[in-house]
């Protein structure tokens, strides 16, 4: 059951929501709504990019069967930022930029483990697509142990065309996989670097490797194949941080 505290719903209430700069995380539109306010409330939509749905009325009301209008909104609970604005920052600090790049990552427990390891070990941001991945919920802020406050986090149309972008400004995109590829402690992680993380259940999808300049692995030897994505992500990062501190002594 979802709470009160996080939805709205109403024409007026959702578009006021919009026009006072609030992040839409996720909007649900009534088949057949149609009128002026309708049509203010879709030039925002479209203005600000929001991702929405024309779902049945039923689909709603599965929410709140009060005057919702056909509308139903659910406020984002963290400033989304873009990946072409944050980089350039990166690079001006004279740093090499460490992002991560999660592909269908839906868990939000795992995302929020995630979250907490990128800002432990030096990430400088993690790009997700706007459709198929973990919705930002009190339970992701929890496991991140409060770092999606302020930890930047990238919802991108295009997730693909976002890391091209990231392999146009000098990253190198290693994709995260238990299939063979290069032993993690043989890759030089030093420079600016992009890891992507795959999905839980069928790891990184085949447009998105092909993107990748190498794949990179954990050796393993207990009988279990592979790792969490939460954990795997923790090891990968934890290893570029070895070896960029190492690099500087």
């Amino acid at each position: 059951m979802y709470k009160e505290s996080d939805y709205i719903f109403g024409i007026h209430a959702v578009l006021e929501a919009i026009k006072a700069g609030r992040q839409i995380d996720r909007l649900l539109v009534r088949q057949g709504l149609k009128g002026p306010l309708y049509h203010e409330l879709m030039v925002e939509v479209k203005k600000y990019s929001i991702h929405y749905q024309i779902v049945p009325v039923e689909r709603i009301e599965l929410v709140t069967r009060k005057n919702h209008q056909g509308i139903l909104a659910w406020l984002s609970l963290i400033e989304y930022q873009s990946i072409s604005n944050l980089l350039p920052s990166v690079f001006e600090k004279g740093e090499d930029p460490l992002i991560l790049v999660l592909d269908g990552v839906s868990d939000v427990r795992n995302f929020g483990a995630i979250v907490r390891s990128a800002e432990c070990l030096g990430a400088h941001a993690i790009v997700i697509p706007e459709k198929g991945s973990a919705r930002i919920t009190a339970d992701a802020i929890k496991t991140s142990a409060g770092a999606l406050h302020t930890f930047p986090v990238c919802r991108e149309k295009n997730l693909a065309r976002s890391v091209q972008y990231l392999r146009e400004s000098g990253l190198t995109i290693m994709g995260a996989s238990e299939k063979p590829g290069r032993e993690l402690s043989t890759c030089d992680l030093r420079g600016p670097a992009a890891i992507i993380m795959g999905s839980e259940d069928t790891g990184i999808s085949t447009n998105m490797l092909s993107l990748t300049d190498f794949q990179v692995r954990i050796p393993l030897t207990g009988k279990i194949a592979s790792l969490n994505v939460s954990v795997a992500a923790g090891i990968l990062l934890y290893e570029v941080m070895r070896q960029r501190r190492n690099s500087l002594s």
